[in-house]
């Protein structure tokens, strides 16, 4: 029998399991599918207070570098006329703020920063799943997202912007291994 511990039984400092995590996004196309892609580099953590979820918080750095979308012409243009990779090699997010919504659902809010331009956002997320491995590891997974308009934070270049939808979903499908 698999006893689920409770929210505050999880309380503690977590940093994200990079190998077990994906950082997304889905951009709607206007002649073709959806752009789906992902970063492949980032780190990140945070403190989980199941007691009172209001004192958690969530820091992550993005290597804007490591998008990948599956097209090399695309992913070339996406580093250098959208994100500005020269000037602006990390997206960061800093919760500013955390609530439950219900039994394992939490709204994050916090600040998101592409482009050195700085926003606030909230983000949905559901907690999907808890295991203790044999080596008395915590982890703790959050699915979730937020949808943004790119054209807030700059990220727009005028002949291949009209092609792709303002609205960008972000998506995160996290594993965190608890530290303490």
């Amino acid at each position: 029998m698999t006893i689920t511990p409770t929210l505050g039984e999880l309380s503690g400092d977590y940093a994200l399991d990079t190998a077990h995590t994906r950082i997304g996004f889905v951009a709607r196309h206007t002649i073709g599918p959806k752009v789906r892609g992902r970063f492949e580099e980032f780190e990140g953590g945070g403190r989980l207070d199941g007691d009172d979820p209001s004192k958690s918080h969530l820091r992550l750095t993005i290597q804007a570098g490591s998008i990948q979308t599956g097209n090399a012409k695309r992913d070339d243009l996406l580093r250098g006329r959208f994100l500005n990779l020269h000037d602006h090699p990390t997206i960061t997010f800093t919760s500013t703020g955390a609530r439950q919504v219900g039994e394992t659902a939490f709204e994050l809010t916090g600040d998101l920063t592409i482009r050195g331009v700085t926003k606030p956002v909230t983000v949905a997320l559901e907690q999907t799943g808890t295991e203790h491995d044999p080596r008395g590891k915590v982890r703790i997974r959050f699915k979730g997202n937020t949808v943004i308009n790119r054209a807030d934070w700059g990220v727009n270049w005028t002949a291949a912007a009209g092609l792709v939808g303002k609205k960008v979903t972000l998506e995160f499908d996290v594993t965190a291994v608890r530290r303490t």
